[in-house]
């Protein structure tokens, strides 16, 4: 077998291979399908410092290879969350990364601290695709200025692996990613739905109740596979790439493009399995190409 060890900023996984945030609910609704376990990390779904009940229906429409989805970060709260998930979650074995969103940096900032003092937490990822209350909706991910004001908040009060998930609608991700980097991050995870629309042409309406959503699946691969390239060779922290994979070869393809680990995230609607699957698959292409761990294909694009 060749060595699955991966390490992000001090984060240490078994193998290279995590769940998406939203896409996974807290993991233990998965215990029934596989054991959790095994998979590299787990990101729970998005929390916020007061709780959201998130847009109205309809929240999600399947498209021709993906799906869109406007839910709107439902979720009980950062205090529902430790004094009721967190008992549940705090003994499995493997890394429980919280994915934390907010409204203006103060709230991030919060949110993050009451979660930094949960022993079995050892990171959390950063969701700056939220809209910024104080600049008309517009997500603080979009502009370097948005970016690093949640980042740098963030990191005045959260000790342990930070993660900063990064949004593809921008004019330049790698500039994004080079702004957290210098704000404090630890590493950077992407991307994050594309902004998408789809129409009931009999009805003459969204099928989103808010018009349009976050496009995931197989059809955005092609655009995270770019990204994680840009990326990888903008900055000097991690990069974990998602957007798309549904198996191992597509995972092998983000790593080569220079992600050290990778999520799994419109796949696990599909086969509560897939995390796993993929674990196991990416372990047979090494064996196969003579590779004795994930960390000599990182990057080693030819091109």
């Amino acid at each position: 077998m060749a060595n699955l060890k991966t390490t992000i900023a001090g984060l240490e996984m078994k193998n290279p291979v995590m769940t998406a945030s939203g896409t996974f609910g807290y993991g233990i609704e998965f215990a029934d399908f596989i054991n959790l376990e095994d998979i590299g990390g787990i990101i729970v779904k998005g929390t916020t410092l007061k709780p959201r009940e998130g847009n109205d229906y309809p929240r999600m429409a399947e498209t021709a290879s993906g799906m869109l989805n406007c839910v709107g970060l439902q979720n009980k709260g950062v205090d529902y969350f430790c004094e009721h998930i967190y008992p549940q979650i705090k003994d499995i074995n493997t890394n429980m990364i919280v994915n934390v969103s907010g409204s203006c940096p103060e709230d991030y900032a919060e949110c993050a601290a009451r979660i930094n003092e949960l022993d079995h937490i050892p990171a959390i990822e950063l969701n700056i695709s939220c809209p910024n209350v104080r600049q008309g909706g517009m997500a603080f991910g979009v502009t370097c200025e948005g970016a690093q004001s949640v980042v740098r908040a963030v990191r005045e009060v959260y000790r342990k692996t930070l993660i900063v998930k990064l949004s593809p609608n921008v004019t330049s991700i790698s500039d994004i990613a080079r702004s957290v980097e210098d704000a404090g991050a630890d590493a950077v995870s992407l991307i994050n739905t594309l902004m998408g629309m789809s129409i009931d042409i009999e009805k003459r309406r969204p099928r989103l109740s808010i018009s349009t959503g976050g496009l995931s699946g197989p059809a955005v691969k092609p655009v995270a596979v770019r990204c994680v390239w840009q990326v990888s060779k903008a900055v000097n922290i991690p990069v974990i790439g998602l957007g798309g994979i549904m198996n191992e070869r597509d995972a092998i393809e983000f790593m080569l493009a220079g992600a050290s680990a990778v999520e799994i995230g419109t796949a696990n609607f599909v086969d509560p399995a897939v995390s796993v699957k993929v674990a196991n698959g990416i372990n047979d292409w090494l064996d196969s190409h003579g590779c004795k761990s994930v960390a000599e294909i990182v990057g080693q694009l030819n091109c």
